[in-house]
Parts: structure tokens; sequence; C-alpha cells
């Protein structure tokens, strides 16, 4: 027989504007490439991924590390929870994470399954919060992670207000790519639903206010779904999400049993948006871009100013700053108009921001999700910690751990969680795991005091061993964990300790806190 020469129809890509920024679309991709790749790729392979030049590849990975968005590890380039402020700009503007997950929360301690809220991304739904049971079989999914309306629970909802165009976005992106390889997040599928099939779940999703997912995603897996709508404008805002597993309900049994629990929490949902005061938004940014130049100065050719610049823009919008004129945008960044300008019309065409001709501002689209977040929204603090520590260590010549408290009153105890070695012969050596009486480390007595600014150990522990710890904080200022630089007594004096290693000690526990904030800011980050 003759080998079958047919090929699925491209869509075709939209044009570049004459006036979008380059190496902004560049930067992007490698942003993108490296979400989809879990966080972490070599240069050759963000080569090979993105088609870009070699050296190319090298100036933006130089730009973003000099962002803090990402970390050159060896010879990976590994995204930091830094680059999370993105996808926090978008999260903190659309408002609904914040009004909405604590109910979602409840209702999943409630039930004890896995309770989710997602919003529509063009022809696919991408998740906003997730509260997940720990269990064998887990949920996967992740902040961020897009996933096809057709395989989703939420999706017939979402697709029961599209437009005739929407509907004609979404067959062209069926036709073209069949299964499903566009969408990293889900397994790829072998025979593909007819359309009609899910134009009638959508139909009837409309009519009856909820949709089931019957294992459209994988076998096992179902859900049910119920819209939260806008109260302003009676359309969805976004959609709450009860995920289960065959092994505990099917999909009747969730239409049966968690349905109308759902149904009153999407209630209560709806009356918060009702009720909830329009956001102050505080004083606006300003100059977030004044640091630039400087790195250009420094760094010369290895910074893209024009990537700094562009992605300082998305940064510029946030809680009670949900829409934005030009005007505003160069205010907060510091950005002339017309630089300010062709970076929004750059994320334009990327579909990261959606402008408004009749208000003439610009808002921020769940894409903006798609630059890093997902894989970073489940990180823990001893994944944060840890480079920091290596790096302290390196500058030090000493030690270093992190240590959370794990239990309180006259027996407390602290875990060490993460730590660096020193390169001497002679180093302190205590494992991760390892608990200790709190009372009697440097690390235990800062996390028990919760004040105090360090605690100094002067062989009191061990002979030999002095230690010297500061406490870590989270976004609330809550003290949530310590670092210490463990040595030997005869490597440094008390004085010397406080002198030369206390105020690196405490530039390390900054930078870890950056990066804890950022990661804590809508997700739930791990202590252990």
């Amino acid at each position: 027989m003759p080998a079958d020469t047919t090929t699925s129809p491209v869509v075709p890509e939209p044009v570049v504007p004459d006036e979008a920024v380059a190496p902004l679309i560049r930067g992007v991709r490698v942003l993108r490439e490296l979400t989809e790749a879990g966080g972490t790729l070599s240069p050759s392979g963000l080569e090979r991924a993105t088609g870009l030049a070699r050296s190319t590849v090298d100036r933006i990975t130089s730009t973003l590390a000099r962002m803090g968005y990402v970390r050159l590890d060896g010879r990976d380039a590994v995204t930091t929870p830094r680059l999370m402020e993105l996808g926090n700009a978008y999260l903190a503007a659309l408002r609904l994470p914040a009004l909405l997950s604590g109910r979602a929360d409840a209702l999943a301690d409630e039930l004890d399954e896995s309770v989710s809220l997602a919003v529509a991304d063009r022809d696919g739904i991408r998740f906003i919060h997730q509260a997940t049971r720990r269990r064998a079989m887990s949920l996967s999914f992740r902040i961020g992670d897009l996933l096809p309306a057709e395989r989703t629970a939420p999706g017939p909802l979402f697709a029961s207000e599209w437009t005739d165009g929407d509907w004609r976005v979404w067959r062209e992106r069926r036709a073209a790519d069949p299964q499903d390889r566009g969408f990293p997040a889900v397994p790829h599928r072998e025979l593909p639903s007819p359309d009609a099939e899910f134009e009638r779940q959508a139909e009837r999703a409309g009519r009856d206010g909820w949709a089931l997912d019957d294992q459209l995603i994988e076998p096992g897996l179902v859900a049910v779904s119920v819209p939260v709508r806008d109260p302003r404008t009676g359309r969805i805002a976004c959609v709450a999400n009860v995920v289960s597993h065959t092994s505990r309900h099917t999909a009747t049994d969730l239409r049966d049993t968690l349905l109308p629990r759902l149904r009153a929490t999407v209630a209560e949902m709806e009356r918060e948006l009702a009720s909830a005061p329009e956001p102050d938004p505080g004083p606006p940014p300003a100059n977030l871009a004044s640091w630039i130049g400087a790195s250009k100065s420094e760094l010369g050719r290895d910074f893209i100013e024009s990537l700094a610049r562009g992605l300082t823009v998305l940064t510029a919008f946030g809680e009670g700053r949900a829409a934005l004129t030009l005007t505003d945008v160069a205010r907060a960044t510091g950005l002339a108009r017309a630089t300010a300008r062709r970076a929004l019309i750059t994320y334009e065409h990327l579909g990261l921001v959606r402008q408004h001709p009749e208000s003439r501002t610009f808002t921020l689209t769940p894409r903006v999700l798609s630059l890093g977040f997902p894989p970073l929204s489940r990180t823990s603090l001893p994944r944060i910690a840890t480079p920091h520590l290596a790096d302290l260590s390196a500058r030090v010549g000493e030690s270093t751990a992190l240590a959370v408290l794990v239990s309180s009153g006259p027996t407390a105890e602290i875990q060490y969680t993460a730590r660096a070695m020193s390169p001497r012969i002679m180093s302190v050596d205590i494992r991760v795991g390892t608990r200790l009486p709190a009372a009697a480390t440097s690390l235990g007595r800062v996390l028990l005091s919760d004040t105090e600014a360090y605690a100094l150990l002067d062989e009191e522990w061990e002979d030999g061993l002095r230690t010297l710890a500061v406490p870590l904080r989270d976004r609330t200022g809550r003290v949530v964990a310590a670092v210490n630089v463990a040595l030997h007594a005869a490597g440094r004096t008390p004085g010397e300790c406080l002198g030369e290693l206390l105020p690196e000690l405490r530039l390390t526990a900054g930078r870890i806190e950056t990066e804890l904030r950022a990661a804590g800011h809508f997700t739930k980050v791990a202590l252990l």
C-alpha cells in the first residue's frame, strides 16, 4: 500500500507586528521552554528547543539571571521562585484566588477531596488555585497548568459562552494537534473524540449549570464542576472543581453526593464576590526598571536591556492595578511611553496581554502563568534555600544549615532540612533529617524566641563547636525557619563571628526570604 501522505492542517502563526520587541519574544520563548522542561534545561537544550543561536541563549539566560529569574547552576539554567512574581502579578490583579481560595480549601477539608479553581485561557483552562489531598493516588496538576477544554469538567462550562470565533479556534487547534501534544500537563491521546461530542457537552453544561469529567484526562480521574459567576456581568469568572479517583467515587457518585455541597460553596463564593469592596491599590509602583541601566553598564553585551524592560512591564500590574493605561505602565516602570507601548504590543501578540480599546487599558491574561509558574508552584523551603546555603558556605568557608521547629514545649526539637558542607578537612557534619533539642542549638533558640535577631552559641552544645543563627520569615512576618553557620571554635572568635559571619548570614537569609515571599504569595510552600 502507498504511504499515507496526509498531514494535519497547521494553524498559521499570527503575523509579528512591526513594533514588536524581538528580544522580548525570544526571552519569552526561553522561559516557556524552561517551564515545559520542568524548570531546568541546559543551554544546548534551550538552543535545540527554541531554535535560537547559542550566543543568543547565553545572553538571554545571563539577563534572566541578573533579574533573579533563573540561576546558572553548572551547565544548567534553573528557574527560581523569583520568577513567580510575573504570575503573582496576574493572580493579584485577578483577585479570585485571594477572595475564593479560603472557601475552596474549606470544601476540600470537608469533603476530603481535591478542590481547584480554574479560568479560561482561549480554548483551554488554567488552574489558579489547588487544594490537594495527600494520598498515594493524588492530583498532579499544578497552578498554571494548561489543559484542553474538551478533556476537563470546567471546559464545557466555559465553552457554553464561546462565540463562533472561539469555536473556530478550537476546531483549528483540534485539527492541527489531535493528540494534544501542545498540552504537556496531560497524557497524549491516540483516539480523539468527535467534535460534536464536546459541542453537546457544552450545550448540556450551559443548560444544567454543572459538568462532569468521567476519566477524560486519564483512567481513574473523575471530577465535577460548577461555574462561579461575576456578579457584575453574570458571566463565568472561574469554575470550582472537585476531583476524585474512581477508587473513592464514580462520576455518578460525584454528581449525587458531592455536587450539592459544591453548589452551596459556589453560592457562598458568588456572595463573596458581590460583597467584596474595590481593592485599594495604594501608591502606584514607581521606577521598577531603574536598575536596568546599571546592570547594562556592568554586564555590557551579556545584558539585554529590551528583555529586562519588557519583563518589568508585567510587574506593573497587581491588586488594584488590574487594568492599566499606557501612561500608568510607563509611570510604574519608569520607562518611556514608546518603550512601554512596544512591550505591550509584543505581549498582546504573544497572548499575555489583552487590550481594551473602549477604556484604553490593558490587562494580563492567564497565559502569564506559562512563564515558569507551574513547576515552581510545588517548591519547598529546603529546595529554595539549598543553593543559597551553598553560596554562603562558599563565601565564608564554613558549613551552613536550615532547620525548622518540629515540636514545642519543654522537649521542643528542631529538624535539619537542608545543608551545605564546608570544604575544610574538619567541618561540622549534621545530616538532613537529624533532630536535636531546640534549646541546645542556636537554630532552636532563634526559633523559640521568635523575636531574637540572632543567636550565638559558644561551645555550649559540644566542645570546639561555635554556631551562629538568624531567623527566616515568611511574607506575613512569621518566623518559619532558621539558618546558621557552624564552625570550629579555633576558626573565628565570637567577635569575629558577629563581625564577619553575621552580615553574610543575614544577606543569605534575606535572599531566601525574597524567594519564599514570591513562592508563598499564592501557593503553599512546604517547610520540610
